[in-house]
């Protein structure tokens, strides 16, 4: 798989239903995975909601305090829809749950390039990643989104050679 955007840069999209909650988590953790490994250069990393209700908010309070507590700066992360060309530009789309996967099907979008996050993360038999806008489950969805971001980079390493 050849990178997609006009840089060369590999193009990660993480979606979920609102984009406050797990994909803006998941694009924090998978961007500090990748710094650490010292390719940022070589990623543009982004995330989008299937829905618009939240465009142009920040993070949910939860997702930004559990990123906060484990050391990833929630600054700059802002709500907004996906949108044809954001998926037309992904590499790698990635998302939260079955539900955001579903949703993706009415999209004009090669559906070899959208997986669950969690379709990623070794020893663990949950597939989808709970939404924690209700239920307060932030920690969870953080420790969901280290494994299959952990997963994901180990994946898209072996694809490119890096």
């Amino acid at each position: 798989m050849s990178a997609s955007t006009p840089n060369g840069k590999i193009n990660v999209l993480f979606v979920c239903l609102g984009n406050i909650c797990r994909s803006p988590m998941a694009e924090a953790v998978f961007r500090e995975l990748v710094d650490k490994s010292q390719l940022r250069d070589r990623f543009e990393i982004q995330s989008a909601g299937t829905g618009s209700w939240h465009a142009g908010e920040r993070p949910h309070r939860g997702t930004r305090e559990v990123l906060s507590r484990h050391g990833i700066d929630p600054n700059g992360l802002i709500a907004r829809q996906v949108s044809q060309d954001m998926l037309d530009h992904a590499d790698y789309v990635v998302v939260m749950d079955s539900e955001n996967l579903s949703d993706l099907r009415s999209w004009q979008i090669d559906q070899s390039k959208v997986s669950r996050l969690l379709d990623y993360a070794a020893d663990i038999n949950v597939r989808d990643v709970p939404d924690p806008y209700y239920d307060g489950r932030f920690e969870l969805v953080y420790e969901l989104s280290r494994l299959g971001s952990q997963g994901l980079l180990k994946h898209i390493r072996e694809q490119h050679a890096l």
